[in-house]
């Protein structure tokens, strides 16, 4: 693909003479880096000048700039049978600007730092109920995790280049906030009420120092860029809230205005209990994490997200019956309400991630019987249901994943951000 975009943008500069050279040159910058950043081995300069079409030359000089905005180091010289010099590979730096991806969630709230090669550096979450606290009082608690995650980055030689927070909500291209109705937050300014503080600080290529999304969507692109094998796909993550990330041939599918993927407030029975956004039966109320606890026997153990889960996971394999019934009768519901996405979509695979991640053994069975049952296709092409590869932890890491991909996407803003 990116021989396609070099070869493109080359032949309509040499027709046309419309290409000015910073232009060429920033897309030189992001065809060399995302060659090699989506090589299975580091690969050398002649073989990169050889996939791409661009000249030595050219290639030589785009790695010395790439190397020296610390994007890339060069790698240990393979072996060789044959005479001469082997070539040196080239791959991603790891010890250069850095992502940090921050998360609020109605019980807690974390912060974790991804390098340029997609490696957790760090990560720490706080447990609290979150609901009684003021949008302020609540970021002002996640600014403290973002500074420590900033000192731990500074420690490592990291450079912090910008972040990312999830949200449990709606959220526009602003970074407003909507509605987030399990944390009772409605028309919240994040980027307002987070202005100036200096562990946010930091820009990638044109975009803002922080930029704020749906927790569900950024999981799911966290889950993307952790299994490049799954193309297409529902990221369903399971906390008190439900959320589903979209994922349709390798991009995330947001909607007309941003607002896709309110999996939790699908309804499953018209006539069920009200739900927090108003509504009635919505799968929230049968399949979110409180509603599993008090089918459990379990109601008001104010437990967080990470320890309840947990907890249930520890009293199913130990074959508790009520808990077993209860996490039967969960899956039952989100089987039923991702069904109707299956068949709207057409997609073959549904990710259990959040909450839903340690619980997957247990929601898995009733989930797939669901869609073997509903899904027009699934006995020609069966569903697969598996848990999240990047768990509980996807929202986050996904956030500060979403970073560093801005600088692989255009490198140049990185390397004009140090000139």
């Amino acid at each position: 693909m990116a021989t396609v975009w070099h070869c493109q943008a080359v032949t309509s500069a040499s027709t046309a003479g419309a290409v000015r050279q910073g232009s060429l040159r920033e897309l030189n910058l992001a065809v060399v880096l995302g060659r090699i950043a989506t090589a299975d081995r580091p690969p050398s300069r002649a073989a990169i000048a050889s996939d791409t079409g661009l000249t030595r030359a050219t290639v030589s000089a785009v790695v010395d700039d790439l190397i020296a905005g610390r994007l890339v180091v060069e790698a240990e010289p393979e072996p060789r049978a044959g005479a001469g010099r082997p070539a040196r590979g080239l791959r991603l730096a790891g010890d250069g600007p850095a992502g940090l991806g921050l998360e609020v969630n109605v019980d807690y709230l974390a912060a974790c730092v991804v390098d340029l090669t997609g490696q957790v550096r760090h990560h720490e979450m706080h447990r609290a109920d979150l609901r009684p606290l003021s949008p302020g009082d609540a970021l002002a608690r996640l600014v403290e995790l973002a500074g420590r995650a900033r000192t731990a980055a500074d420690r490592q030689g990291l450079t912090l280049a910008g972040a990312t927070l999830a949200v449990p909500g709606l959220v526009d291209a602003h970074g407003l906030v909507r509605l987030a109705p399990n944390l009772g937050w409605r028309e919240v300014d994040v980027p307002a009420l987070l202005a100036g503080h200096p562990a946010l600080t930091g820009t990638v290529a044109d975009g803002p120092a922080l930029t704020v999304d749906n927790e569900a969507n950024l999981a799911a692109l966290g889950e993307l860029h952790a299994t490049p094998g799954t193309a297409s796909f529902l990221h369903v993550s399971g906390e008190i809230g439900i959320g589903a990330g979209i994922v349709l041939d390798g991009a995330l599918f947001r909607g007309a205005r941003g607002w896709s993927g309110e999996l939790g407030h699908v309804p499953v029975d018209p006539a069920g209990p009200r739900c927090r956004c108003g509504a009635r039966g919505c799968l929230e109320t049968y399949a979110g994490q409180e509603a599993i606890l008090a089918a459990a026997g379990l109601a008001g153990a104010d437990l967080p997200a990470d320890t309840a889960a947990r907890r249930l996971a520890d009293l199913a394999g130990a074959g508790d019956r009520a808990t077993l019934d209860a996490l039967r009768a969960a899956g039952t519901a989100l089987g039923v309400a991702v069904s109707g996405v299956v068949n709207l979509l057409d997609l073959d695979t549904v990710v259990l991630g959040g909450g839903y991640a340690t619980l997957a053994p247990w929601l898995r069975p009733p989930v797939a019987a669901e869609l073997a049952d509903r899904v027009l296709t699934a006995a020609w092409s069966p569903v697969t249901v598996r848990a999240a590869a990047l768990g509980p932890e996807s929202a986050a890491v996904g956030g500060a994943g979403s970073v560093v991909r801005r600088i692989i996407t255009r490198p140049s803003g990185w390397l004009g951000r140090r000139e």
